[in-house]
């Protein structure tokens, strides 16, 4: 049997996309990568597949973009930064959302292969259990995350680190003063960030040796926070005095469900949103979140791209920092508990389908 595209990617020691760039003419190799491919062609006497061949021209200029929503403004800042880069490399962008949905990611990556794009940057809901970025592996075609955790496939991300900024969250809620606290997040299933942010949260509370946090989810999409505080409020005496939201969309979501409550923010209870959404600045009372640089995530993300498929370095995790910004929905926890000031918690109607 004669030798195969990943033989001559093994004996150049390159990734198998950048031998096909080479052989089939459809990107940039630099000069030195090029020499070695051509050395490794030669000794392995290896012949391209025509067929192979004339699929591959075919690649497009491209890089295909997927996120989970085109409602929250932190994937738009991403975006923004992927852009930056790419139009200076005189490559377009095509995108498309999925609702946090496992399975319309897995259609999305399907549809941008199916338009030859030469590249792809996603967020999925688990990078560990995905059945997109299988599809991935088995076309060769370099992709890069972004905001997802590094996981044990070792899938080239750029992120923060989410678990310690859920523990930079409850440390700052504990250092005013709050000894109830509670999460309120999107789904876990859609959301590996979610979950490292819930886990560094909760760990930082136990080591004070409080109670455990109460952590309630709700849809990512939706974001109807009203029916989850009223339970998480039903009892005013042991009620959180601080809550920790896994982004910022639902942080604003919350404090309004919790004024419609009767429940002031933060004089009652204090609220910190995740990733410095720029609409947060204008809120009243400003929101305090963990605020993530997307835009340079973005861009990272697509730097790292675009040397994949120039064949240059080796894919990597890249961890950015975060920075807490305590704005005015966090104050400092009441001398008064919520009981004590006799709040008139007000439950939200529920609507019964007939």
């Amino acid at each position: 049997m004669g030798a195969n595209i990943k033989d001559v990617a093994v004996r150049a020691q390159v990734s198998i996309a950048t031998v096909s760039r080479y052989v089939n003419r459809t990107g940039q190799v630099r000069d030195q990568t090029a020499l070695r491919i051509q050395h490794a062609i030669d000794e392995l006497g290896f012949r391209p597949n025509v067929i192979g061949r004339s699929l591959k021209m075919a690649t497009t200029q491209t890089i295909g973009v997927v996120i989970p929503s085109l409602s929250n403004p932190v994937f738009a800042e991403s975006v923004a930064g992927i852009t930056d880069v790419t139009r200076d490399a005189r490559y377009s962008l095509m995108f498309t959302s999925t609702d946090y949905d496992p399975e319309a990611e897995t259609s999305a990556v399907t549809s941008l292969l199916e338009h030859r794009v030469t590249g792809l940057i996603l967020t999925v809901a688990n990078p560990d259990s995905s059945l997109a970025l299988d599809a991935l592996d088995a076309s060769d075609v370099p992709y890069v995350l972004v905001y997802n955790q590094p996981g044990q496939h070792g899938r080239p991300t750029v992120t923060v680190d989410n678990v310690v900024a859920g523990r930079d969250a409850a440390t700052a809620l504990i250092g005013l003063g709050h000894r109830r606290l509670g999460m309120v997040s999107g789904d876990f299933t859609a959301s590996d960030r979610a979950i490292a942010r819930r886990d560094g949260f909760a760990r930082r509370i136990n080591e004070e040796g409080l109670a455990a946090p109460v952590i309630r989810e709700i849809d990512f999409v939706s974001m109807n926070a009203g029916m989850v505080l009223a339970e998480m409020f039903a009892d005013p005496a042991s009620a959180p005095t601080a809550l920790f939201c896994s982004n910022d969309l639902l942080a604003i979501s919350v404090i309004g469900a919790l004024e419609r409550m009767g429940v002031r923010v933060p004089e009652h209870v204090s609220v910190i949103g995740f990733d410095g959404i720029a609409v947060g600045t204008q809120l009243h009372p400003r929101l305090a979140t963990v605020a993530q640089p997307a835009r340079e995530m973005g861009r990272v993300a697509a730097r790292q791209l675009l040397g994949r498929i120039q064949g240059e370095g080796v894919p990597q995790s890249i961890i950015l920092p975060h920075q807490l910004n305590l704005e005015e929905s966090a104050g400092p926890s009441a001398k008064t508990s919520p009981a004590d000031l006799q709040i008139p918690i007000q439950t939200p109607q529920r609507s019964v389908s007939q």
